[in-house]
């Protein structure tokens, strides 16, 4: 079952086709070989930057998704965070994939309170001098989890996501965006 293409994007296409098959026709009007290669080589150009910003536009219009219930919380044992909570299509077509973008930014990398060495990795030169400098710690964690396939509209589903907890963040900003595909 194809869920990415919908009656639109079938309509956007076979309008593509056609302004490019009577562009070709056209072109074959010009008795210069070199004038019409340019017509159609030209046309396939700009009808693929056209399709890409058609099918973008389409999916934006076509294809919405929404999360209500979100919340999250630390399982402590494991070290984990976990995200939780319900996925609805709000549009009127299904949607293949529903993906969720977390990014997780460390408070203290944030109000600035964290040390300079957690943002350099360490270099050949200060072990030569015997510094001792600190492992790289990234200082922002961001997860792309897929938390519905083949959404009806209308449907809802539940989700849950987990993923490691860096143990040195000392506080987290979060941020979250959807996509649906």
């Amino acid at each position: 079952m194809n869920t990415y293409l919908t009656i639109w994007h079938y309509a956007a296409l076979l309008i593509g086709v056609i302004v490019f098959l009577l562009t070709v026709v056209l072109a074959f009007n010009e008795k210069r070989a070199s004038t019409r290669n340019s017509i159609i080589i030209s046309s396939i150009a700009v009808n693929l930057l056209l399709a890409f910003i058609i099918m973008m536009a389409l999916d934006k219009y076509t294809k919405k998704a929404v999360v209500y219930n979100f919340s999250n919380y630390r399982l402590l044992q494991t070290e984990q965070i976990v995200f939780t909570g319900v996925v609805k299509n709000a549009g009127d077509y299904t949607i293949g994939r529903v993906e969720l973008e977390i990014k997780l930014v460390n408070k203290g990398h944030a109000t600035g309170n964290v040390k300079g060495t957690n943002f350099y990795k360490a270099s050949g030169l200060g072990d030569m001098f015997g510094e001792t400098i600190r492992e790289y710690q990234p200082q922002t964690l961001i997860e792309t989890p897929i938390i519905a396939e083949n959404l009806e509209p209308g449907e809802t589903r539940r989700f849950r996501v987990a993923f490691p907890y860096p143990p040195y963040f000392k506080g987290v900003t979060e941020f979250t965006r959807i996509f649906a595909h």
